[in-house]
């Protein structure tokens, strides 16, 4: 039975632990349980019913957000959205005759409530399951990462573009390519051993994306969502317990965001603004995870395989590893970089490399690097261009040109958190600090 939930605003799901006022339903518990129950009901009915599922999964969150709003919370809200959404899908396929045959065969008309709490506690291998079915080969990798991040990992269509330097309309439109495609699929447990292999670096894709958009949210409040960021090390965690997952790139891949998490206390001011690399309180720094991210470093070390996950993890290493900024082996960092432009050719990855640069040589060796480099729409359009731009700019002393850069950086910044970041590296007059603007905030 529901209870009152007036002073009572934390209830526990079957994993994780969430505030249950307003702002806490809908930017973490609701986002989180979105993913899951989608993916534990397209196990179950079919992916082909996703359309249907996603409705129902909706109109679950939006009966909670109307009966738990006033005053009643149940005591397992996980297994209450489940059931909701469970009996509204059954609802939803029975007006139509194939889809009555369909329930009928699952037989779930009688046996919900006795079930559900069991099925959610379930959904985790079926999370896992789901991308690797949304990560199917033939739908183009746009839409596949579209999709997943969607309707598994509870990002809306804006976080989505942010994230991939696309448009909202682009974004759409690869989210109804992948739904039109996966309503055609007969079932999802229908892949096999190579299906797993080909479509393992698509999934690995979408667990890095869940974690940076945690560990830099373009949220317009959160900077910080510490529930993604342990989300993906969970998915990735478990993705080392399957013998699909068993890889260098997996273990690399959980390096790198184990390194990174290890920083997330110093990340943070009290008022919940970012702090800037040099700014960090290295003390606060959790030394246990970044032993477990060397260690998972080291065994994806394992084989004559390198991917970006290593080049990248190689970087966070070296910043875990130096007792001051100062003291970072800058040298080894551009080197990483080096590697990461070889594997992943990008703009990003040049950047990176020049601000490394100018923290191992001097700024205007970083520059140098720049000179003839034509930053594609995307980047163009990114803060990320016009933020290396300024810093390097005003530690090389070309003050006009760094203001207009940092003008035009501001602008673009996709959330106040990062404005605030950036508009206090950048306006710095003393060059004590070599840190790069972006990867501070980032």
């Amino acid at each position: 039975m529901p209870r009152p939930c007036a002073s009572r605003l934390w209830r526990r799901s079957h994993r994780n632990s969430y505030p249950l006022n307003s702002v806490g339903l809908v930017e973490h518990f609701f986002r989180h349980e979105y993913g899951r129950i989608c993916a534990l009901l397209s196990c179950r009915f079919g992916v082909q019913h996703i359309n249907v599922v996603e409705d129902a999964v909706q109109s679950a969150l939006l009966t909670a957000i109307q009966s738990w709003g006033v005053g009643f919370v149940p005591d397992n809200p996980s297994a209450w959205l489940y059931r909701v959404a469970h009996n509204h899908l059954v609802s939803q396929l029975r007006s139509h005759v194939r889809q009555d045959r369909l329930a009928r065969e699952h037989a779930l008309e009688n046996d919900v409530a006795t079930t559900d709490a069991a099925s959610t506690s379930d959904a985790t291998d079926e999370l896992l399951q789901m991308l690797f079915v949304a990560c199917d080969e033939s739908i183009p990798i746009e839409s596949q990462l579209v999709f997943a991040l969607k309707t598994l990992c509870g990002f809306d269509i804006k976080e989505i573009a942010d994230r991939l330097f696309i448009s909202e309309a682009n974004a759409y439109k690869r989210f109804g390519r992948a739904k039109e495609h996966l309503r055609n699929k007969p079932s999802m447990f229908e892949i096999g051993a190579p299906e797993y292999h080909r479509r393992l670096p698509t999934v690995h894709a979408v667990i890095y994306l869940l974690f940076t958009e945690g560990y830099l949210s373009s949220h317009p409040v959160a900077a910080i969502r510490k529930e993604l960021c342990d989300e993906a090390i969970r998915l990735g965690t478990l993705l080392t317990q399957r013998p699909a997952g068993q890889t260098p790139e997996t273990y690399a891949l959980l390096a790198l965001m184990t390194l990174h998490s290890s920083r997330e206390k110093a990340r943070q001011d009290a008022t919940g603004g970012l702090v800037l690399l040099e700014e960090q309180n290295r003390a606060l720094w959790d030394q246990e995870k970044i032993a477990l991210g060397l260690a998972w470093l080291a065994k994806s070390a394992e084989g004559d395989v390198f991917t970006r996950y290593h080049a990248e993890a190689g970087v966070a290493a070296e910043h875990c590893l130096a007792q001051s900024l100062q003291e970072t082996n800058w040298e080894r960092v551009v080197e990483c970089y080096m590697l990461l432009e070889r594997i992943a050719p990008s703009p990003l990855p040049a950047l990176n490399r020049a601000l490394a640069t100018a923290e191992w040589k001097s700024p205007r060796h970083g520059l140098a690097l720049l000179d003839g480099l034509v930053p594609p729409t995307w980047l163009e359009g990114s803060y990320v261009w016009s933020a290396t731009l300024s810093d390097l700019h005003r530690r090389c002393g070309n003050k006009e040109l760094a203001f207009r850069h940092r003008e035009l950086a501001l602008h673009l910044a996709p959330t106040d958190a990062v404005k605030n970041a950036l508009g206090r590296r950048l306006r710095q007059e003393n060059d004590y600090s070599s840190q790069s603007a972006f990867s501070a905030v980032s």
